[in-house]
């Protein structure tokens, strides 16, 4: 049994391990990895193969920056390619990125099956370009599989039913299986002079943010005049916006340390360590509750409700005064329910394990 697994950013390398390490548990399984060279930079591609013992990729697209419909193209144009050559009995994609739909497209026109991790998302905004890129995978896909029951509803909603499959959330193996070395390795607190407990930690890449001064500047004229330090590591998309819409003097505050972005051991450390998690990011909103850290997420929307309903997550969007009032009046929920299962991969590797002895 021949599977592609195509990868291209920080949150599908994470995933991915996982699932790799699952797939070595059936001699079958034969694992090809292609890296698209969506997330490019060392610190958001590399270090992260290396730290979590991910299988180098077998083939590197490079695809690089560009326009949504650019980056898209140039992934689609070699997958196909590649997919013909190799001729998998199966492609894995990961997540709502650029990489996700150009392999589920490619899949698609040449009649190879797709299996779609953390299938059925939804944050009803079409406006964002993952919304879009969920979509078509799932409506694409052969195999969903499913991190909550919310995601299992929103399929069937748009009359997805078949092949779809409850597991539970494979980033939740992840953070368990990484937690402890993280813990004990990362120096990264040591590293930025931050004791725990006594620091926010940040994030902000998404385009509804990042493209927007009003937005952007609203988010970080709220975190200049937070109390205590706040770290943000600085995606960067994000660096390069704060410089063309001049905000360099209003990111320039004592209690603002920006970083470069980090590795994976570090960002658990920083989240796990914190007193809040304030982000725009679907992974570190897992993460955070994950972590048992409460989180603020600076979006009107999230997909993932149940964090939200659990009371470990607070939307608040972009504006200055209701982030402000919210780290202020944030407490930390005595209920702790298990919302994104446990052993997530190897269900997954099971079930495909399963379909293909069927085939």
């Amino acid at each position: 049994m021949k599977l592609l697994t195509i990868v291209g950013a920080r949150p599908q390398f994470i995933k991915a391990c996982m699932l790799s390490k699952a797939f070595k548990k059936h001699p079958q399984m034969e694992e090809i990895i292609i890296h698209t060279g969506q997330h490019y930079d060392y610190n958001m591609s590399d270090v992260f193969f290396k730290q979590l013992n991910l299988p180098e990729a077998d083939y590197n697209l490079g695809a690089g920056s560009g326009t949504h419909g650019e980056q898209t193209a140039k992934m689609l144009a070699e997958l196909e390619k590649l997919m013909s050559s190799l001729k998998p009995d199966l492609i894995i994609v990961y997540g709502d990125t650029n990489s996700t739909v150009a392999g589920s497209l490619a899949a698609a026109k040449l009649h190879i099956p797709i299996a779609h991790i953390e299938s059925g998302l939804r944050s009803f905004n079409k406006k964002m370009p993952e919304e879009i890129n969920r979509i078509i995978t799932d409506h694409l896909s052969d195999y969903l599989f499913c991190p909550t029951d919310t995601a299992v509803i929103n399929l069937s909603n748009e009359g997805i039913r078949k092949g779809v499959h409850q597991t539970g959330d494979i980033m939740y193996d992840t953070v368990t299986f990484f937690k402890p070395h993280a813990l004990q390795h990362s120096t990264i607190l040591k590293d930025l002079a931050l004791a725990e407990q006594d620091y926010y930690l940040a994030t902000i890449h998404r385009a509804e943010n990042t493209d927007d001064p009003v937005r952007l500047k609203s988010i970080f004229t709220a975190f200049r005049q937070l109390k205590k330090n706040i770290v943000i590591p600085l995606h960067p998309r994000t660096k390069n916006k704060i410089k063309e819409f001049n905000l360099s003097s209003l990111v320039s505050s004592p209690n603002i340390k920006l970083a470069d972005p980090l590795n994976y051991f570090d960002m658990i450390a920083l989240a796990a360590n914190a007193n809040i998690i304030l982000t725009d990011s679907g992974g570190l909103q897992k993460e955070a509750y994950m972590l048992r850290t409460p989180c603020i997420t600076l979006r009107d929307e999230t997909e993932w409700l149940e964090t939200v309903e659990a009371g470990w997550n607070h939307l608040t969007g972009a504006d200055t005064n209701t982030i402000v009032n919210t780290v202020k009046n944030i407490q930390t929920p005595q209920a702790y329910p298990l919302l994104f299962g446990e052993g997530t991969a190897d269900k997954i590797a099971n079930i495909l394990v399963k379909e293909f002895k069927k085939g």
